[in-house]
């Protein structure tokens, strides 16, 4: 196998992956077999190994010697201090981004209408996808490699939204919420994509507190 086919396949089996983490088909300390997994993408378990260590790297897996990996479990205190960082992050990917798509914000708009027909269809899944995805098109757009390693490297974005949605905010709010960063970033005003970005992590950050600390109360 080719060097090139190989790395293929690790992003693919990556990404196959990473969306059955985020949606919630695999949960939290389910264990993660490297001879199943390759036996049901059709590969061989090199390219498995790999991904799952990219996955690693990613936190979205731990892995124990002589235990093998699982999809790693977070607590609402490590989600709670993402959101610091994240907010910076999109906050300098948003301006950039109104800087060098220069209007052109159709990518972005596709993953707004299509989190408006996940809600519609109440699928709770799709619409984790695309806001995640809209999230991530502004980062690759912000033409920063380091900025995007760092986005990517905090691992939780998808788990952060799909614990919040359906629960602390309604779906039909979902692609509403992303509105006045679409719509700044169209205009190409670079400080209102960057004010709208931070307040948009920041407003969930704050139901994030909430939902802590209705657990922690509920706890005693």
């Amino acid at each position: 196998m080719s060097a090139i086919s190989r790395t293929v396949l690790r992003e693919q089996v990556k990404d196959v992956l990473l969306q059955r983490i985020v949606s919630g088909e695999l949960k939290p300390g389910e264990r993660l077999v490297e001879t199943r997994i390759a036996s049901e993408l059709g590969t061989s378990q090199a390219p498995v190994r790999e991904a799952l260590r990219d996955l690693e790297l990613l936190r979205m897996v731990e892995s124990e010697p002589f235990r093998g990996a699982r999809v790693r479990a977070f607590g609402d205190d490590e989600l709670i201090e993402v959101y610091p960082v994240r907010a910076v992050l999109e906050e300098l990917a948003a301006k950039e981004a109104s800087k060098l798509l220069d209007g052109d914000v159709a990518v972005l708009e596709r993953e707004v209408d299509e989190m408006r027909a996940a809600a519609r269809r109440g699928d709770l899944n799709a619409l984790v996808r695309h806001d995640i995805a809209f999230h991530r098109l502004m980062v690759e757009a912000a033409g920063n490699p380091v900025l995007e390693q760092c986005w990517k490297s905090l691992g939780v974005e998808g788990r952060i939204t799909i614990s919040l949605y359906g629960t602390y905010v309604e779906p039909d709010e979902a692609a509403e919420k992303h509105v006045p960063i679409l719509e700044a970033i169209r205009s190409r005003k670079p400080g209102a994509a960057g004010r709208e970005a931070r307040r948009h992590v920041e407003e969930f950050a704050r139901i994030a507190r909430q939902r802590a600390k209705r657990a922690e109360a509920a706890t005693r």
